[in-house]
């Protein structure tokens, strides 16, 4: 391998890894956004100036989450992630801000939840490499 053949190797290597960073961290950004729309949906039943923050959290939500589709996520993938943290970040927090009870039984719910999202991830994972492999094979 030349040096050029190298170096066009390691941009590409290192464009994908800024592409990947980018959807995890606008993915990161629609689960806070939606996780600060339902808690201040709660807060707002007893203050309706947190009306506002749901508004924008919500909004803010739906704007990541299309970033990061845009950004190449799959749906099912980005939607699953999306929903699943988003339901156990709000559970968690509504117990700790709210008082509302967090059982043993909601807490394996939890750990349920979050196991079926690494499920969703390693699947894509392992779908991406197969395609990439099969990529590479027909270029040979």
């Amino acid at each position: 391998m030349d040096s050029v053949d190298g170096d066009a190797l390691l941009l590409n290597t290192l464009r994908r890894r800024r592409g990947i960073v980018k959807k995890w961290l606008f993915l990161g950004g629609a689960i806070v956004s939606e996780v600060t729309g339902s808690l201040s949906l709660k807060a707002a039943l007893e203050n309706p100036g947190w009306y506002a923050l749901m508004a924008a959290g919500f909004a803010g939500a739906f704007v990541f989450l299309s970033l990061v589709l845009r950004a190449g996520l799959p749906l099912g993938v980005a939607y699953g992630i999306w929903g699943a943290l988003g339901v156990a970040l709000t559970a968690l927090f509504s117990a700790l801000l709210f008082g509302e009870p967090l059982t043993p039984a909601m807490g394996a719910g939890l750990a349920l939840i979050i196991g079926g999202v690494l499920c969703i991830e390693l699947g894509r994972q392992r779908a991406e490499k197969t395609r990439e492999a099969a990529t590479h094979g027909q270029a040979r």
